[in-house]
């Protein structure tokens, strides 16, 4: 059958393709409605936000006048505000700070470590610089007032002491969370204490330091921990208070193995975080951002860096030309550098020795692998001691600003036996006490040997690239040389330094300890500390001193205590395991910029290594960085 297009038909087809039409042109509009409706809910959305934080700057800015805070005349909305009672014991100094008529926040502090870190991650890491860039990343549970040495609460709120001592409960802050913005709880405390007690974890010092102590760490909730010890230590709460948590969601991730490989995983609950908390590594700058997830008082800088510039010199330079706010100088350069306007006019200098001073020392490996080395003779060793005129090196390289010091506590110090003076310079009775132990000039060619002809030499290991340590080598070359001591130079960098201290491959090191309210000596001195990655590694054993050490680590009651302290110092001082060099004076010079910078009974009012709340700030008007 023919079948023809009718008009019939073209009038049902154009009918159809006009149903199409706007059939489409309903889709198009639905869409463009739901694209208007997420704009405006994402809008809505944004603006309740913003409302939320409007509203609760307000309210704060409400209690911060009922409360008589200061508001900076120059922002309308303050960005921290006086804070609740329960931080006030955390944050006392820096609330101090906040009443002044200048306190803002902004700016950066800029310091210069001097040497390279060769890693970040907690618990590999061994020195004090990388102490310095952890203390404000990561917390610890408590830390001490650097005047009055009073222990204020910081990720714990209070804490508990059973009348024996052996268990202390921490109760736990709440609504705390690491920079990552996962919740901190009694798990990372409890499993922070187990990844250290690990076996496989590269953490000798740590665990040795902790199981020598602490039988285990027990959750009793989500907010609360307790310390149950093996026996009674005096420095029991100060173990667990300054015990620093690790997040568990965090390093949990990796094995053992896996960990101790990573040189740059740094993840905490402090007010500075990492921008990247795995992807550090060494000769990079260190740049620490505020932690906007900080659950405490906003700290006053923006940002924290840190450059690794070896080269004195250099880092004078960059203090002169503003790049670094602070600086630390040498005797010789801080002489000059007082009498120069250029920096005085921009910068406050202090000087000062401190009740937790250190010292500086040379360390005599007295074993290497399996055998003894020429200093295991206490002989040997006092006789180096006597050839070195400290007090000569005091004036000619310290320039008057150090003292000779003649054992591990500073004079003043309850721990130090007044009766013990230090070793005298006597070349005379150091050759007589060279000479019973073997050593003695056999064919008078003006050098030492022992009994089977060997002469008399050594290396000395030292920091390279720092002027001073190149002086103190020089003139402990020069004095023994006058003796017939043949002595090499040995300029080391200080990641290669580790490794040999960690490796016991040295023949004599000299470094330097800082000191403590209440030093204990058993991480350097003990003999159980001579294993490998231990502080004893100039593998120093003096059963004696092992018990006097254990004896006062063990007496809670200090009466009783500081006298098995000053006993242990006669040991040390008649062993010599150090030749004990020099107490220095601290010589800073801080940018004016910089205010509240106070002198305290620990130095100065913020510690750099401990994890605690910075006082100091820099006024609007006279801040140069931004973020």
């Amino acid at each position: 059958m023919d079948k023809r297009f009718t008009v019939k038909d073209l009038f049902l087809f154009c009918l159809l393709g006009l149903v199409i039409l706007v059939v489409l042109l309903a889709m198009k509009q639905y869409d463009r409605q739901w694209d208007t409706l997420k704009t405006l809910e994402r809008q809505t959305a944004q603006q309740t936000g913003q409302l939320a934080d409007l509203s609760r700057e307000l309210n704060d800015l409400r209690r911060s006048i009922a409360r008589g805070v200061r508001v900076n005349p120059e922002q309308s909305v303050p960005t921290t505000t006086q804070p609740a009672d329960d931080l006030k014991d955390a944050f006392a100094s820096q609330i101090q700070a906040m009443k002044n008529p200048d306190y803002a926040y902004g700016d950066w502090l800029v310091q210069n470590l001097g040497t390279k870190l060769s890693k970040l991650t907690p618990l590999l890491s061994s020195d004090v610089y990388a102490t310095i860039i952890q203390a404000r990343v990561i917390e610890s549970l408590a830390y001490r007032d650097p005047e009055t040495f009073e222990w204020r609460p910081l990720l714990a709120t209070g804490w508990d002491v059973s009348q024996d001592g052996l268990r202390i409960t921490f109760q736990l802050r709440k609504n705390v969370t690491f920079s990552d913005g996962q919740p901190f709880t009694a798990d990372d405390v409890v499993w922070t204490f187990e990844w250290i007690m690990n076996e496989k974890v590269d953490a000798p010092r740590q665990r040795a330091y902790l199981k020598e102590n602490i039988q285990t760490v027990e959750k009793n909730g989500d907010y609360e921990v307790t310390f149950v010890f093996a026996k009674p230590y005096f420095e029991s709460f100060g173990i667990a208070a300054g015990f620093e948590p690790l997040p568990k969601h965090f390093y949990s991730r990796y094995t053992p193995e896996q960990f101790n490989q990573e040189v740059g995983l740094l993840l905490g609950t402090g007010p500075y975080r990492l921008k990247d908390p795995v992807s550090w590594r060494p000769g990079t700058t260190v740049d620490l951002v505020r932690n906007e997830r900080y659950w405490g008082l906003k700290q006053p800088f923006d940002r924290l860096l840190y450059y690794e510039v070896e080269n004195d010199a250099a880092e004078l330079t960059m203090f002169r030309n503003g790049e670094l706010d602070i600086f630390g100088a040498q005797p010789e350069q801080y002489l000059s550098m007082i009498q120069d306007k250029s920096i005085t006019d921009k910068a406050n200098f202090f000087e000062y020795s401190s009740i937790t001073g250190g010292y500086s020392y040379v360390a005599w490996n007295q074993r290497k692998g399996d055998n003894p080395t020429i200093f295991a003779d206490k002989r040997v060793r006092q006789a180096m001691t006597m050839l070195i005129d400290r007090q000569r090196m005091a004036q000619d390289i310290y320039r008057g600003y150090a003292s000779v010091a003649s054992g591990p506590f500073l004079p003043g110090n309850q721990q130090n036996a007044p009766d013990v003076s230090p070793w005298p310079y006597d070349p005379q009775l150091a050759l007589k006490l060279l000479k019973e132990a073997g050593f003695e000039d056999r064919n008078g060619d003006g050098i030492l040997e022992s009994p089977t002809g060997e002469p008399f030499r050594f290396s000395l290991t030292y920091g390279n690239k720092n002027p001073i340590s190149e002086r103190i080598a020089l003139f402990i070359k020069d004095s023994l040389a006058r003796v017939g001591i043949q002595m090499i130079q040995e300029p080391t960098d200080w990641p290669i330094m580790l490794k040999k201290l960690d490796e016991k491959n040295f023949d004599a090191i000299t470094l330097g300890w800082t000191g403590g309210i209440e030093t204990d000596l058993y991480q350097m001195f003990h003999s159980s500390q001579t294993i490998q990655g231990g502080d004893n590694y100039m593998s120093y054993v003096n059963p004696e001193l092992d018990k006097v050490i254990e004896a006062a680590r063990s007496t809670v009651d200090e009466s009783k205590r500081m006298p098995l302290w000053q006993q242990a110092h006669r040991i040390l001082h008649e062993d010599q395991p150090y030749t004990f060099l020099l107490n220095r004076k601290s010589l800073i010079f801080i940018d004016k910029r910089i205010r509240n910078v106070q002198r305290t009974r620990s130095g100065l009012n913020f510690l750099s290594t401990s994890s605690m709340p910075n006082p100091w700030y820099v006024p609007l008007q006279l801040q140069k960085h931004t973020r």
